[in-house]
C-alpha cells in the first residue's frame, strides 16, 4: 500500500470520528458535568425544593450558609457530607445550589465522577478566569489506597495544586473519613498512630463535615406524605413501613422508590 493510499485511508477515518465536544459556556448554564477534559452543561437540573426534604434541618441550614457565602465571594469551606446510604446527601447539595440559583445567585454546580479526580487540576485551570463561583461536586466517593486520596489531599486546603478561590469541593461519602480504617495495617506500622495520621489527614482538610443517619419510622413517613401530596398520590402508611422493611432500611431514597411504586400502580408519571 502507497503513501497516498495511506493518506486517503487516515483522512476517511478522520471524517468518520466525531468532533470532539467544545466546552459549554460556563457563564450561563447552572449546572456542569466533567468529562475529563470537557465541561458539559446538564441536560436538565431539576433537584428537589428544599421544603422536601424532611429530617435535615441542620445540614441543610449548615450547607446553604457556607454555600450562600461561597455565591457572594466571601470565605467558605470545602465540605464533606457523610453517612449512610439513601440519606438525601446527594439531594441535598443540588437542592441547596438550586436554592440559591433560585433567590438570584450565580453559583454553578460541577459535577465530577470520581473516575476524573485525577483531571480536577485541568478543570480548576479552566475555572480559575471565570468570574463566577462553582461547587465542584464528587458523589459516593470512597478510598481503597493511598494514592488517590492523597492526590485529592493536595488539591485542598495546604496543597501545591489547591483549588482556586472561585471553585470549592462538595464531597459526600459513606464513610466519615474517606478511607477504611485497616486495623491490620495499623497493627503492622512502626508507629500506630502514624497510620491512622494518614487515614484521617483527607477528612480533616474539610472545614465543613455533616453527618447523615438513617431516619426514625415518623420521619420516614413524613418524608414519603411530602413526595405523595406533591404529586397528588395516595399512600398507606402501613404498606410504606413494609416497604421500608422489605428494603432494609428508612431513607429518602426509599422513601422516594415507594411513591415511584404507588404512582405506577395508579398509571401516573412522575
Amino acid at each position: 500500500m502507497n503513501f497516498d493510499s495511506l493518506t486517503r485511508i487516515a483522512e476517511a477515518l478522520e471524517r468518520l470520528a466525531p468532533a470532539p465536544q467544545a466546552d459549554a459556556d460556563a457563564r450561563i448554564h447552572p449546572a456542569y458535568v466533567w468529562k475529563g477534559a470537557t465541561l458539559l452543561a446538564t441536560r436538565a437540573f431539576r433537584p428537589l425544593p428544599l421544603d422536601m426534604l424532611r429530617g435535615l434541618e441542620r445540614q441543610r441550614d449548615a450547607l446553604r450558609a457556607s454555600l450562600a457565602r461561597l455565591d457572594v465571594g466571601a470565605a467558605a469551606h470545602d465540605v464533606l457530607l457523610w453517612g449512610a446510604r439513601g440519606t438525601g446527601k446527594s439531594a441535598l447539595v443540588k437542592s441547596v445550589v438550586a436554592s440559591i440559583q433560585a433567590g438570584g445567585g450565580s453559583l454553578a454546580l460541577v459535577e465530577v465522577s470520581a473516575a476524573e479526580l485525577e483531571t480536577l487540576p485541568a478543570l480548576f485551570a479552566r475555572l480559575e478566569s471565570i468570574e463566577r463561583r462553582f461547587a465542584v461536586f464528587l458523589d459516593d466517593l470512597g478510598f481503597e489506597g493511598a494514592g488517590e486520596a492523597r492526590l485529592l489531599r493536595s488539591m485542598l486546603d495546604g496543597g501545591a495544586e489547591a483549588r482556586p478561590e472561585n471553585s470549592r469541593l462538595i464531597v459526600t461519602s459513606n464513610r466519615r473519613h474517606l478511607m477504611p480504617r485497616d486495623l491490620a495495617e495499623q497493627a503492622s506500622a512502626i508507629n500506630p498512630r502514624d497510620s491512622v495520621d494518614d487515614s484521617l489527614a483527607l477528612a480533616d482538610r474539610f472545614g465543613l463535615s455533616l453527618g447523615f443517619h438513617a431516619m426514625n419510622q415518623e420521619t420516614y413517613l413524613e418524608v414519603v406524605e411530602s413526595y405523595a401530596q406533591r404529586h397528588a398520590i395516595p399512600f398507606d402508611p402501613q404498606e410504606a413501613v413494609e416497604w421500608a422493611t422489605r428494603r432494609g432500611s428508612r431513607s429518602g431514597r426509599v422513601a422516594w422508590q415507594y411513591v415511584v411504586e404507588v404512582a405506577g400502580r395508579c398509571g401516573k408519571s412522575l
